[in-house]
């Protein structure tokens, strides 16, 4: 039964409310395909129906999980290869020259979904960071608490692990447990993981060297845009890296922030309080041996054929 244009209208409005998720005329079937395991395990007949259920007083406990169904969670290691090659090449040298002093560096994965993110940039900052003795503290946030408990745990099957994982990266950075890949104690003891809802004020954060909001934006519209980019530029250093997805860019949204091309990449950082408009300077050099013996990100990468 395909849902009508009221009913459908409720979820969207209610995603929108939560979330700041826009759904556009034309994702009736993804509504109906997300919803329906919720339908079900309601005991109600249909989409149609659930959603006249949540539309009841007692239907209101069941928002959250509305909510949670309709986010996209579509996540790999290593995803679109690129940004983990430039955080390599270009910001992580930079980053430990302008963390010298506190020989600490800050992260955040935002919408981190089940955490492949957040655990390829563990793995990065060990091969990289940790061995020059500097602490890496990664905060890894997403709005779906499911996402946030997978992510804590840190366990993977065999079909997960195998979207863009390195082997070499695999045999050094996890253990087999029964069917499942577990992260290492290391890499896990450098991710602190909570619900974090982006269209909302956020809660009290860390000042952060580099975020992570890819492949994010995209769902929002362009007043949350700019709320959430505003808000991120607040809780990051004045010298931080914005990493935003492929489809993705601060350009005409928020010009607060200085836009580097790397490749086909940008590089987005915040622009000055001061007068001085200059774009910040990145490092010249631009290392691409991965600390001892491990080839470099990109062979790592290439090896798989399956990044995405």
């Amino acid at each position: 039964m395909t849902l009508s244009p009221t009913a459908f209208g409720y979820v969207a409005d209610l995603v929108r409310r939560e979330a700041a998720i826009v759904l556009e005329p034309g994702k009736e079937y993804l509504v109906e395909a997300r919803l329906h395991p919720l339908a079900r395990a309601a005991g109600v007949a249909d989409v149609s129906a659930y959603v006249a259920h949540l539309q009841s007083p007692a239907g209101r406990v069941d928002h959250a999980a509305v909510v949670e169904a309709l986010t996209t969670n579509e996540t790999s290691w290593f995803r679109d290869r690129e940004p983990f090659d430039v955080l390599v090449s270009h910001v992580i040298p930079d980053l430990l020259v302008r963390t010298a002093a506190r020989r600490k560096i800050t992260i955040w994965s935002a919408a981190c979904s089940s955490g492949q993110e957040a655990y390829t940039i563990a793995m990065l900052m060990a091969e990289h960071v940790v061995p020059k003795g500097w602490q890496v503290e990664i905060v890894a946030t997403d709005i779906a608490p499911s996402m946030v408990q997978r992510t804590r745990e840190g366990s993977y099957s065999q079909l997960e692990v195998g979207r863009g994982l390195p082997a070499p990266l695999m045999v050094k950075h996890f253990q087999r447990a029964g069917t499942q890949w577990q992260v290492s104690d290391q890499l896990r003891s450098m991710v602190r993981v909570q619900t974090l809802n982006l269209a909302a004020p956020f809660p009290l954060l860390p000042v952060f060297d580099l975020v992570f909001l890819r492949n994010v934006l995209i769902y929002f519209d362009q007043p949350t845009k700019q709320s959430v980019l505003s808000r991120v530029r607040r809780v990051m250093s004045p010298d931080g890296y914005l990493f935003l997805g492929g489809a993705e860019t601060t350009l005409g949204v928020d010009e607060t922030w200085h836009r580097t091309p790397v490749g086909r990449l940008t590089l987005n950082r915040p622009r000055p309080q001061v007068d001085d408009t200059s774009p910040p300077a990145l490092p010249h050099r631009m290392p691409r041996t991965v600390v001892g013996a491990t080839p470099t990100t990109s062979t790592l990468l290439s090896t798989t054929q399956r990044a995405n």
